[in-house]
């Protein structure tokens, strides 16, 4: 029996939900999820601590490696206490106010990334194009006055979700899709009128995921054509190569969120399964594979790490 409150009707708790049918293994199926945060904070926090302890590394390409290093501890961490609840301790309900605020935190900091992308893809762009003035443009002020911009926009953008959630009565029973709280899946539970949910919805993906895509893209568009007139070949590929890690940083994010986009759109019948492993791909892969790829393509935090190992066996 779903327990409703009598003023709001709302459910004073939500079910989450694991892999169904597969209860009987969630202990078994926390050791990998265990792996993946432990993974993404070691990781991130080592990329942190290489960053601060280096006072050469503190210029913008690393402090806008700082920003999502933060962002995606930011990111485990919203999901850590309901995702190991599920599998390693069998607790499934979460409250109703709980459930709003994890899914503020899920949200803003998926919109952050994507505008630290883009601010990571500025910076790509002064350095190739304007490279004579890249210290007298990303000044220390200016740097954290983006990072500053990132966080009101993507926060402010994201604030009347859980008042949109509130205002709906949820009576379709109180069982979530997913170990975590998300706006669509709320929203599904609601029996009444949604348009306004979706349309804000829609607007704010828009607004953040549509526009800050199109300018990484133009920004890598005036990079190849300033890299393309570069006349020897190695500095063509030196120049380039200073990009690699931040592409793999987009795709990272960018891709899983495409992918469940076309799934919802166009793979409704797709086995339930590949459904919530796309759902999964979006929130876990990139706080744990961007540590991973800026410590491979990156030459000082490679050797910031060295350094550390170095002195614990010494």
């Amino acid at each position: 029996m779903v327990d409703f409150n009598s003023t709001s009707f709302h459910p004073a708790t939500f079910q989450l939900t694991g892999f169904p049918g597969q209860e009987a293994a969630h202990h078994w199926i926390s050791i990998p999820f265990c792996v993946v945060y432990i993974t993404a904070i070691v990781g991130n926090c080592t990329v942190l601590c290489i960053i601060w302890a280096e006072r050469r590394l503190h210029q913008p390409m690393y402090l806008f490696l700082c920003m999502l290093s933060v962002n995606d501890l930011g990111m485990s961490l919203s999901t850590l206490p309901t995702v190991l609840g599920i599998f390693c301790f069998d607790v499934t309900d979460v409250a109703f106010d709980a459930c709003l605020a994890q899914m503020f935190f899920i949200h803003s900091f998926s919109f952050m990334e994507s505008g630290i992308l883009l601010a990571m893809s500025f910076d790509r762009f002064v350095a190739i194009c304007n490279p004579l003035r890249y210290a007298a443009i990303l000044t220390n002020p200016r740097i954290v006055r983006i990072g500053l911009a990132v966080v009101i926009k993507s926060t402010s953008m994201l604030l009347p979700f859980p008042f949109l959630i509130k205002w709906l009565p949820i009576c379709k029973g109180n069982v979530l899709s997913h170990p975590y709280c998300l706006h669509s899946d709320m929203m599904r539970l609601a029996c009444a009128d949604t348009t306004v949910n979706n349309i804000y919805g829609l607007f704010a993906t828009l607004v953040t995921y549509g526009l800050d895509s199109v300018f990484i893209i133009l920004s890598y568009v005036k990079i190849l054509r300033t890299v393309f007139n570069i006349a020897s070949y190695e500095q063509r590929l030196m120049a380039l190569n200073t990009c690699v890690s931040h592409i793999c940083a987009v795709l990272l994010f960018y891709v899983p969120i495409i992918a469940v986009a076309v799934m919802h759109r166009f793979g409704k019948s797709a086995p339930r399964l590949v459904q919530i492993l796309l759902s999964y791909a979006c929130l876990f892969v990139p706080p744990v594979l961007n540590p991973i790829v800026y410590s491979v393509k990156t030459k000082e935090i490679r050797k910031g790490i060295s350094r550390i190992f170095s002195r614990d066996f010494l």
